[in-house]
């Protein structure tokens, strides 16, 4: 009959068991903060969404790993054109809850529907093989082809790109809504309302 060996210590190697997981956690961390994403661009391809939602010109921007905050801040706040026409306004920063496919509670971004101007609340892509793409603008859903925005668009500060500065320079926006200027003529001095 064959004796049992009883184990007079059955924690011993415990110890060293703990030290190489938290070597090869620490390790496969290390691997991903040490490829962080060179753009804002490619942040959001990392994150399967496409790159262009955001315009060029995005001078810097912060990811908050444990919440997922994306914080986009611009120079100025700026309009871009994209392929099929939608005119988008950008505001000197624009903020989301940024995780895989989604960008939900988004700030800062407001996208021109029939001459009104609308906040987008969130981007989803839901199916990445259907090559759509999902803009919550609060009242309704909008579904766009994905490939609508692979590439960033340019960022102007004029919604129209023949307004001259010195017409710039007589108008403001009125009441914080992008797009609707207020200008005074210089003779009469009269208020005159543009949609842009």
């Amino acid at each position: 009959m064959a004796k049992h060996r009883t184990l007079r210590r059955p924690l011993a190697g415990l110890p060293l068991l703990g030290f190489l997981l938290a070597l090869t956690l620490g390790a496969a961390e290390a691997v991903s903060r040490a490829a962080p994403a060179d753009t804002i661009h490619e942040l959001l391809r990392t994150h399967g969404l496409p790159g262009g939602l955001l315009p060029r010109g995005v001078e810097s921007y912060s990811l908050d790993e444990a919440n997922g905050l994306l914080e986009a801040r611009l120079s100025a706040p700026c309009y871009a054109k994209y392929d099929d026409g939608d005119l988008a306004f950008f505001d000197t920063v624009v903020r989301g809850n940024l995780s895989f496919g989604a960008l939900r509670g988004v700030e800062g971004l407001s996208q021109e529907e029939l001459f009104v101007w609308l906040p987008v609340k969130g981007i989803v892509v839901a199916d990445p093989g259907s090559g759509v793409i999902l803009f919550d603008i609060g009242y309704a859903h909008k579904r766009l082809s994905r490939s609508l925005f692979e590439e960033p668009p340019d960022c102007k500060p004029s919604a129209s790109a023949g307004t001259d500065a010195a017409h710039a320079a007589r108008s403001k926006d009125w009441q914080g809504v992008p797009g609707l200027r207020m200008r005074r003529e210089a003779a009469g001095g009269e208020d005159h309302q543009d949609q842009r």
